[in-house]
């Protein structure tokens, strides 16, 4: 989560599309359906996340229903036939000394395009950036604008573990369970000059996600 310098807590939109084996956007009417409603239960997550008083247990509560909704919903990234099977997203333990708020300032627009794991590109127009300090270290990363698929914030970024291990408490990209799915890659300018050793793990590692997507490193999505 990220809270700008008015107070406000700003969610991301789901930023991965599903493709055919053409390259070309497969999204049907039943797809739409069913994604509207995904947002609308992982909009829910966050506003049960912000209403608790205990931040480790709001926090294995957002990691069993992640869980929960990547075995059993529609729009899951995990592939179909792999569901059943699915045990979970491997994470590392709750470490809330990785717990931070950032501060989102304007930065000046800036329409770019960003890499998409399938080879293309996504269209974002840069809105802002989002200070922040993790171990010390001072950070930040740009906000970025989804110019298509409904709109909503982009906020990826890698680090110094990124394609190896893990994600701290953001998450993995839909394409990085299924190579069905088309995501924007983080930035350059995005990268972390830490190693996030907290949260989410790369999904290489878990025995249930057996088709990880494809490239040299993957991205991180911040919720």
């Amino acid at each position: 989560m990220v809270t700008t310098a008015r107070g406000r807590a700003i969610h991301f939109a789901l930023c991965c599309v599903d493709i055919d084996v053409t390259g070309e956007a497969n999204f049907t009417a039943a797809d739409a359906v069913d994604l509207l409603a995904w947002k609308h239960a992982i909009f829910d997550l966050y506003a049960e996340i912000r209403a608790s008083a205990d931040p480790e247990s709001a926090w294995q509560h957002w990691r069993a229903t992640r869980d929960r909704k990547y075995r059993d919903h529609p729009q899951s990234p995990i592939p179909a036939d792999a569901r059943a099977s699915f045990t979970g997203c491997p994470f590392l333990e709750y470490d809330p000394s990785w717990r931070t708020t950032a501060v989102v300032e304007d930065a000046a627009s800036d329409r770019r395009h960003l890499r998409a794991s399938t080879g293309g590109a996504f269209s974002f127009t840069r809105v802002g950036v989002a200070k922040f300090t993790v171990q010390d270290v001072e950070h930040e990363l740009e906000l970025a604008w989804n110019d298509g698929y409904g709109g909503g914030i982009f906020l990826g970024f890698t680090d110094e573990t990124s394609g190896t291990t893990t994600y701290g408490g953001a998450f993995n990209p839909s394409c990085s369970y299924d190579g069905r799915w088309a995501c924007p890659l983080a930035p350059p300018s995005n990268r972390l000059t830490v190693p996030v050793l907290v949260g989410e793990q790369h999904p290489l590692l878990s025995t249930s996600s057996p088709r990880p997507m494809r490239g040299e490193e993957t991205t991180g999505c911040w919720a």
